[in-house]
Parts: structure tokens; sequence; C-alpha cells
């Protein structure tokens, strides 16, 4: 078992970029994290960015996407050893984006999925966030999910 302070190893993190990066599009891809413990989800998506834009310096993100745990450093293990990423969170930060930042300056915005949200809607959204052209932000990604009816709604069993 991992001592304290020691990064655990954890399953992949449900996340879908763009294949290419657009100064244009709000949105670089979608996380779906699988619980609010910002704590236990961030170390696996901050490396999942690493790979993708370089190591990632500082995380910004909504309070209300989260638990109370919301920690202003994780621990994120990497190639060259554990380094700590600084999370700054923010009440006016629109619902459902995550911004990661690299130190030269780069970012990565994600709409972040609630962790509660089934798996097709969870999948759409991603997609969609993560489509060249797209052009929505993630408060009207995450409205369009919630508003969607339920599969159960949709077959009048409820």
């Amino acid at each position: 078992m991992p001592g304290p302070g020691t990064p655990q190893q954890q399953a992949a993190p449900r996340l879908l970029l763009r294949p290419e990066h657009s100064p244009v599009a709000p949105l670089d891809g979608g996380w779906w994290p699988r619980s609010d413990d910002p704590a236990a989800e961030l170390p696996g998506l901050i490396a999942a960015l690493d790979e993708r834009y370089g190591p990632i310096t500082r995380v910004m993100a909504g309070t209300a996407d989260w638990n109370d745990g919301t920690p202003r450093r994780v621990r994120v293990a990497g190639p060259a050893g554990s380094r700590v990423v600084k999370v700054g969170w923010f009440a006016t930060m629109p619902a459902g984006l995550l911004t990661a930042l690299t130190a030269s300056g780069q970012r990565a915005d994600l709409v972040t999925v609630p962790f509660r949200t089934n798996e097709q809607a969870a999948s759409a959204a991603m997609r969609q966030a993560a489509q060249a052209g797209n052009r929505d932000h993630a408060p009207e990604i995450l409205a369009a999910i919630t508003a969607a009816p339920s599969p159960v709604a949709l077959l009048g069993l409820n």
C-alpha cells in the first residue's frame, strides 16, 4: 500500500481529446471522472494530459463540480518521479469547465461530465466536446445532457 503523499496506481481516466489543438474552439475535449473526489481523480487526469501537452503545472476548476474536498495541490506520478501540481478552485468558473495549464502557457479546456451521468450521455458529451468544429462551451454541453430524456422516460416506463 502506498505511503502518505504517494500517488496510487489507478484506472486510466475516461478522457477524449480533439485530434488537433484549435485556438478558436472553446474546448479541447471531455473528461468523465469516476467520483466527485478531486484528490482521487485529478492525478490520473493530469498524468494523461502531460502525455499530450507536456507537464501540467496548474489546474483550475469550479467548486460546484466537486465534493467539499478541494485540495490546493495534488501529487502526480510521472516518468521522472512524482511532482506537485497546484489546483485553483473558483466559484465563478463556468459549470463543468476544467482548465489545465503548462509552464509554457499552453492550456487544455475540458468539459467535466458529472460522475453520476449515465454512460451514453457521458460519451455523447465527451464526443461533442472533442469534435472538430465544436463551438459549444461546457455549460451548454452539460445542459444538453441533463435536458435529454432518460431511456426509461423514452420507453414510458416511469
